[in-house]
């Protein structure tokens, strides 16, 4: 960072930049500096801000949502840090970047261990958080949930609102995976053990987010409901703007069930390639986060039902 952006006079943060007292404009500037960050990580995801286009200067951004120029330079890095936004430290306005200007790390196929955590801690830079997730128990959105999560008990993080949907398979189903390649007794001993990983990691993810209620008054909400069939692949959807998207690949396997071996039907999904896609970055990957968001909707509104995640459900 330039050290010209941090060491604004006194007289500059003083002075008012916004709308006189009492305006329309007076009344939003209440409005903090992630508020101005996801309005214009919208405008860039959109196309409405072009790679390449000049970003308005800070004292015009500053005008227009009504608030100090500093809230403008921390939104600004905050979008630089996701590398929406490039030269935010110069003189001159700022740029949105270009695809390529991001970190090949940021946007490239990984496995969903490594990649899903860093794209869930920076959907919750959003001041409304909106995540949805089909998958089979899981587990992994409650380990790359865990980081935010410290990062707000830390106070470095506090959304207003936070919304999370997850669609799991029904309980009541013959999962095609994990299954006994045997079936029978064997079956449902391995349908038991997914059904705790279920209720398990559903219950975690569930406590850890409700508490954010009382510790830090964070509107939260988390759903769950049940699906009639094995899900052949896992979504995620971040807040109306990305989906990432892995197939769970189906290999024969071994493994101690108490004092059996039993051969299984499986699928290591935190090993899943995730594959993500931007809004906003080529008809492409819009037209997949519009679908799967439809997809995902007709799913919860259709043949879905309420899950509970206790022994019995």
């Amino acid at each position: 960072m330039g050290v010209s952006t941090d060491q604004a006079s006194v007289n500059e943060r003083e002075r008012p930049t916004g709308p006189p007292p009492g305006s329309a404009g007076e009344r939003r500037a209440h409005r903090s500096h992630r508020e101005v960050a996801d309005e214009l990580r919208a405008r860039i995801r959109s196309g409405t801000l072009r790679p390449g286009q000049r970003m308005p200067t800070q004292a015009e951004l500053a005008s227009e949502f009504g608030v100090e120029r500093g809230a403008v330079r921390r939104a600004l890095r905050i979008l630089q840090g996701e590398h929406l936004l490039a030269n935010v430290s110069k003189g001159s306005p700022a740029t949105v970047a270009a695809p390529a200007v991001a970190s090949p790390d940021a946007v490239r196929p990984q496995p969903t261990m490594v990649g899903l955590a860093p794209r869930i801690a920076a959907a919750f830079q959003a001041r409304h958080v909106e995540i949805d997730a089909l998958c089979l128990t899981s587990i992994s959105l409650t380990m790359a949930i865990g980081e935010p999560l410290r990062q707000i008990h830390a106070g470095r993080l506090k959304p207003a609102k936070v919304a999370v949907r997850v669609l799991l398979p029904s309980r009541d189903i013959a999962l095609a995976f994990p299954a006994a390649v045997a079936g029978g007794d064997e079956g449902a001993h391995v349908h038991r053990r997914w059904l705790d990983q279920r209720n398990a990691q559903g219950q975690v993810l569930r406590h850890n987010l409700l508490t954010l209620r009382g510790t830090h008054g964070i509107d939260v909400s988390v759903e769950f409901r049940a699906l009639p069939f094995t899900p052949p692949v896992k979504l995620y959807l971040l807040n109306g703007s990305e989906a990432l998207f892995a197939y769970y690949t189906l290999a024969k396997r071994g493994e101690e069930f108490g004092q059996e071996y039993l051969e299984l039907w499986d699928a290591q999904g935190t090993q899943s390639t995730l594959f993500p896609f931007h809004q906003g970055d080529g008809p492409r990957d819009t037209t997949f986060v519009e679908q799967s968001h439809l997809w995902f909707d007709a799913l919860w509104n259709t043949i879905s039902e309420d899950l509970r995640l206790n022994a019995g459900s």
